[in-house]
């Protein structure tokens, strides 16, 4: 069983998202694999910009198919991506171009992605770089398992850190659970 990360440009893996998700995939016996943005040069603006958006989308792409080039993912039973942000795009359309049967965690997807029946999808309402009702309207069409993070940014956090900390337990919860599904 192979897992694949796909960060966020600013959100990368050693955040608790990806971090604790990580650790329960790990422990649910997949190996692990990650795609690693950070060499990318950009700013919060560009992620209200729909041109540069656009761009930064072609560039993670790109990058996600040179540094997943060698990995056999037909030797692997099952494949789980992990993805946040950007690399939930990204994660959703590399596994419709290389025929991968995956299933899929995002986290605050950032546009319509291509959604999965074995998918599940946690999402901020208060996201300012995500429609969070494009979204439940994405998962409702693809059968992708929605969670709202009721006040939730970006990084599905509130601003208050007992509130926060609570979603992150239910959050990696729901997130143990699906990696056992496999």
């Amino acid at each position: 069983m192979l897992a694949v990360i796909f960060p966020g440009i600013g959100y990368h893996k050693d955040k608790p998202l990806l971090y604790y998700s990580v650790k329960l995939a790990k422990a649910a016996g997949y190996e692990v694999e990650f795609v690693d943005f950070s060499g990318i040069k950009w700013d919060k603006g560009d992620l209200r910009d729909k041109e540069k958006m656009n761009e930064l989308y072609r560039m993670t792409s790109s990058i996600a198919e040179e540094q997943l080039a060698a990995v056999h993912f037909e030797e692997h039973e099952e494949c789980l991506f992990i993805s946040k942000s950007i690399g939930t795009a990204v994660a959703a359309d590399y596994a419709v171009k290389q025929g991968i049967n995956a299933r899929h965690i995002f986290f605050s997807p950032v546009t319509l992605f291509p959604g999965s029946e074995k998918g599940i999808a946690f999402a901020g309402d208060r996201d300012p770089l995500a429609d969070y009702g494009e979204i439940e309207e994405v998962c409702k069409k693809t059968g992708t398992e929605l969670h709202r993070i009721q006040g939730g940014n970006h990084s599905l956090e509130t601003g208050d850190v007992a509130k926060d900390l609570d979603a992150l337990v239910e959050i990696m919860e729901k997130v143990k659970a699906f990696c056992g599904r496999g």
